[in-house]
């Protein structure tokens, strides 16, 4: 069993075998542990991937002052806050923004349609798969073209394609129902 020191020296020195050997001997735990704070499975596979990025990228200046398990486990919880705050933060601007439109010069029947029509927006989402779900909110409310999903989400563009079609198909449908 290598200590922790010889791991984190071998890292700093570019042993990428060490680093993958880290990578696959922690990713499991380390994304089950994000998903408990995130509740999200994609979230938190983003946030440990992102982690092992930034740790590789940035290998020369780690400073590990406990253990290294202890490290990348409180750097996931760190991430996963950071996360959460970030996301609280679009939520309650894009709720600013909504509530600023509907003031401008919405009767109250649009106010009304426009609350009901969110509403069918939020269940069609909810219904949805998980992934087609997300692959449809970062193409419409984030603005992501279908190369960038698939770059994100480590899937193909074909796949982003049939998932946005259910999704547009399950909107039609939802729509069409009154």
């Amino acid at each position: 069993m290598i200590s922790d020191n010889e791991i984190i020296r071998r890292i700093r020195q570019g042993d990428t075998g060490q680093f993958e050997s880290l990578f696959r001997s922690s990713y499991v735990s380390l994304v089950r542990y994000a998903k408990t704070i995130i509740k999200d499975h994609d979230t938190a596979e983003e946030i440990v991937q992102d982690l092992f990025v930034r740790l590789w990228q940035e290998r020369q200046k780690i400073n590990i002052e406990s253990s290294l398990n202890g490290y990348l486990f409180r750097a996931v919880h760190n991430s996963c806050l950071h996360w959460l705050s970030h996301t609280r933060v679009v939520e309650r601007h894009a709720r600013e923004m909504a509530e600023r439109e509907m003031e401008k010069t919405e009767s109250p029947v649009e106010i009304i349609q426009y609350n009901e029509l969110q509403l069918k927006i939020a269940k069609v989402i909810e219904r949805l798969p998980e992934r087609c779900g997300r692959i449809f909110c970062m193409n419409r409310f984030e603005g992501l073209k279908y190369s960038e999903i698939a770059e994100k989400l480590s899937v193909s563009v074909k796949t982003v394609e049939a998932n946005m079609g259910r999704a547009l198909k399950e909107f039609r449908k939802a729509l069409k129902e009154k």
